[in-house]
């Protein structure tokens, strides 16, 4: 109940509920866009103010090795659970969505820790940077294969070769941004926190709630997208998060992370991306339908970790590796 009374988390339930409504309340999409990149750039400021004063450690490098992990085993799930209820290209499709992240929803739950005053490592902003490729880049590999062995060739259109998909996917601008802000934080240091912090500290609240607002809005505006969708794939949507969270919280525990970095760790497993994946997926696997898995990810898995999973995965965390 603490988290769902969080301005940010009433600010998307609002403009949830504007868009049940059909009103006709709207950010236009080049504020949304530029409220996007300024969350990225001050999560990765954050980060590297974070790494400049505590140094790369044991945890850093277990945390990232977990979350690369991670990244690799979700999608591979997912997609071996995925074929018994769909064809092998849309399996292929929900489960890269499945198996990358979510930077909104990793960005509240960053801002629940704050508010809660849990310490976690600046480095969570590059382990989410890292989960981001590695499950589309499975799902290109399988898409090709499942064409060599269906030979299923689209006539008369071209497909983004391996390595164009590998070039977007690295070097995809809002990825670029993260990283580029950490190195900024980590150059900087002290002197550096302490001349942002009128931008990546005091407005930063007020920008999640703004931009969790436009989210709201555009999830309400993608429910009607899950009308006639199969009981089992709104069960996947539903209880795969919890499934990867509970994976990631294994990891966690083995490789002995703090609570904080446990529980972004979960957050990062239990999200599903609906802004990048989806993206490359409509030219890389054009035989995959969109509606399905940005659908899926924005209309059920998104608000679900928002209101409750966030929460959740935050108590499991403090009460296992506390």
């Amino acid at each position: 109940m603490h988290t769902l009374l969080d301005p940010a988390i009433l600010f998307f339930i609002f403009g949830l509920m504007a868009g049940l409504l059909r009103s006709n309340l709207e950010i236009p999409p080049a504020i949304a866009r530029f409220l996007s990149l300024y969350l990225l750039m001050a999560l990765g400021l954050k980060g590297g103010f974070a790494l400049a004063h505590s140094g790369v450690t044991w945890e850093v490098g277990t945390s990232l090795a977990a979350a690369v992990t991670l990244a690799l085993v979700v999608p591979v799930l997912g997609f071996v659970v995925l074929t018994q209820i769909l064809s092998g290209f849309d399996a292929l499709a929900v489960a890269a969505t499945y198996g990358s992240v979510s930077a909104v929803t990793f960005v509240t739950a960053v801002q629940t820790l704050e508010h809660q005053g849990i310490t976690y490592g600046g480095h969570m902003a590059a382990a989410m940077a890292l989960m981001e490729s590695p499950a589309i880049l499975i799902a290109v590999l399988g898409a090709n294969a499942l064409r060599r062995q269906q030979h299923a060739r689209t006539p008369h259109t071209a497909r983004p070769t391996l390595g164009q998909t590998l070039h977007e996917s690295l070097t995809d601008g809002a990825q670029l941004l993260l990283l580029g802000a950490m190195a900024v934080g980590m150059l900087t240091g002290e002197s550096g926190k302490t001349a942002m912090q009128p931008f990546s500290g005091d407005l930063f609240k007020g920008m999640l709630a703004f931009f969790l607002l436009d989210m709201g809005l555009l999830t309400a505006r993608n429910l009607p997208t899950l009308r006639g969708t199969s009981i089992w794939l709104l069960g996947y949507a539903l209880f795969a998060p919890l499934v990867h969270a509970a994976l990631a919280l294994g990891l966690a525990r083995l490789l002995h992370l703090s609570p904080g970095n446990g529980a972004l760790l979960m957050v990062l497993a239990a999200s599903a991306s609906y802004i990048a994946v989806p993206a490359v997926l409509r030219e890389a696997i054009p035989e995959a339908r969109p509606p399905l898995y940005f659908g899926l990810s924005l209309g059920v898995t998104f608000p679900l970790n928002l209101l409750l999973g966030i929460p959740l995965y935050l108590l499991l965390a403090q009460r296992v590796l506390g």
